[in-house]
């Protein structure tokens, strides 16, 4: 391996793509058939000419690298994602009641990962289904706890209050309510909502403002708009309207 190149796309030749020689051609059409190519090919000149960094995966610089990543892991190993992710995680965790085998959990853990949060946790039965997840559950810490009660008690452990989301009476508007830093989110099942027990659980419940005639929005779009307002007050430091719309 040679040590001349940035794998990172710091500098010299960039394996995302994203300046200087562009290895697989990422977002171009190779085949001439109009179809745009995600990501990149396989690393020119072969073996002799791999940089040396031992975040890199052999096997991807010599088939190339079309996984659904940024370009700045561009051929770096799961694990070696992970770690950088781990560096960076918000200190937002995710959890979702699991006890009908909800199709919507794989939604959640996607989003989680582009929030780069801490951690996803499955209450109920162990096995969810990971379809919507699109693999993005590889680069996640995704946790399993058998009950709400087990929940609490990890979170209470790490001093991390119980925030659940859910339109039941009593619970507050999200608009209006300024997120904790550092937070579990719970997000019941879809169509029942929160269990009982849950309810019971969170230090308090949040209602996403709906204009519309259903009763309900579901869970997946639910954890993304409120996931998206923990992003707007911890990343972008916009505060909640205390007192509502004018």
């Amino acid at each position: 391996m040679t040590s001349a190149q940035d794998p990172g796309g710091a500098g010299g030749q960039d394996p995302g793509g994203a300046g200087g020689q562009d290895p697989g051609g990422a977002g171009g059409d190779p085949a001439g058939a109009g179809e745009r190519v995600v990501g990149v090919g396989p690393w020119p000149g072969g073996p002799p000419a791999w940089p040396d960094d031992a975040r890199l995966d052999p096997e991807l610089l010599a088939a190339g690298d079309r996984r659904n990543v940024e370009d700045r892991f561009r051929y770096w190993s799961n694990a070696a994602i992970v770690a950088a992710l781990d560096a960076e995680r918000h200190p937002l965790h995710v959890a979702v009641e699991n006890w009908q085998h909800d199709a919507n959990i794989g939604s959640v853990v996607r989003t989680a990962n582009a929030v780069n949060a801490a951690g996803v946790h499955v209450v109920g039965q162990r096995r969810w289904n990971r379809r919507g997840a699109m693999v993005t559950d590889r680069y996640l810490h995704v946790s399993h706890h058998a009950d709400v009660a087990a929940l609490a008690s990890w979170a209470a452990a790490r001093g991390l209050p119980l925030v659940g989301v859910d339109n039941v009476p009593g619970s507050v508007p999200l608009e209006t309510y300024d997120l904790p830093r550092e937070v579990v989110l719970l997000f019941g099942q879809e169509g029942p909502g929160l269990s009982p027990a849950a309810l019971e659980a969170c230090g308090a419940v949040l209602a996403i403002a709906q204009f519309g005639s259903t009763r309900s929005i579901n869970v997946g779009a639910a954890a993304a708009v409120v996931m998206h307002a923990w992003v707007r007050r911890h990343v972008f430091g916009q505060l909640p309207r205390a007192g509502g719309a004018p």
